[in-house]
């Protein structure tokens, strides 16, 4: 598995960094390849700071030293010029003067790169953990409110297809109510980009507490939905203007759905292969026919 790249690391902490370590983070975000040439000391320089206070920041985000940021901002650079996704020089901001075709590429660069880098920190223990879970529960409950209420619900009309016997919720006292009555023989999914949604993490606790095995589809491995779960998935996400990392890791948490979802296919191939079967002919049935002639 390929390692994840420094700055989304970074973006990833920021919420939870204060003060100077705050400064430190958003100067390095705003130019990585500048700061890819600075010492610490002119670092420190620059966001008003001290040579001390980046170090602690390199601490903070879980790296031995400050020239162990250098090393991975380097390696950042180099896996995006020689990468196939897309271009280096596009950068992220987007002002009201760009024309729509700079739109389009700097965002299709953005999602691109982001299930990029979904895919290659994938950890495959942890989703054939969840997949044979997700095979072998009697009741599987999903919970997620706002954007990953969406997502929920699209993993609730995947599995279901298949034949699991599958929920989402996406309003707190429902999803509390549903886990409540979860069981040791249950499966549980939370998703929050941040996991640090309350509505969230209330259900998904609690579904824990009821001896129901739990995966955490998150963009945070530290935050509080993670630290609850039996079993974690991490997405990627790649902000834009106008566009926050909730939003554009819609796509890279939809790709670990995908994973789970054909992973759960295959595991339990007759009873997917018949379910698929008993509903192919459903959508052609209600296809309009185009008229001929017209």
């Amino acid at each position: 598995m390929a390692p994840t790249d420094v700055t989304t690391l970074i973006r990833t902490e920021l919420p939870r960094l204060a003060g100077s370590l705050r400064k430190v983070g958003e100067l390095i975000l705003a130019d990585p390849a500048a700061i890819a040439h600075c010492s610490a000391a002119e670092l420190g320089r620059r966001t008003g700071t001290s040579q001390a206070t980046v170090t602690r920041f390199c601490r903070a985000i879980g790296l031995d030293s400050y020239q162990h940021l250098l090393i991975e901002l380097a390696q950042e650079r180099g896996r995006s010029e020689s990468s196939n996704w897309g271009t280096a020089e596009i950068g992220p901001d987007i002002s009201p003067d760009d024309s729509l075709e700079r739109v389009v590429a700097v965002v299709g660069q953005a999602d691109l790169r982001a299930v990029q880098q979904t895919v290659e920190r994938i950890d495959l223990t942890s989703l054939e953990r969840a997949a044979q879970a997700a095979t072998r529960a009697r009741r599987i409950d999903v919970y997620g409110v706002g954007g990953s209420g969406a997502v929920a619900l699209e993993t609730e009309v995947r599995l279901f297809r298949i034949g699991c016997t599958v929920r989402a919720w996406t309003e707190v006292h429902a999803a509390a109510t549903s886990a409540a009555l979860l069981t040791p023989a249950d499966f549980a999914i939370g998703i929050s980009h941040s996991g640090s949604t309350r509505e969230t993490i209330e259900p998904f606790e609690l579904a824990s507490t009821r001896g129901a095995t739990t995966l955490a589809i998150t963009a945070d491995p530290r935050s509080p939905l993670a630290r609850a779960a039996d079993i974690r998935l991490i997405s990627s996400s790649a902000e834009t203007s106008f566009r926050t990392g909730s939003i554009s890791a819609r796509h890279s948490v939809l790709v670990l759905i995908d994973c789970l979802y054909v992973r759960v296919a295959q595991l339990s191939y007759a009873r997917a292969s018949a379910s698929l079967a008993l509903t192919d002919h459903i959508t052609p049935q209600h296809a309009v026919k185009a008229r001929r002639g017209h």
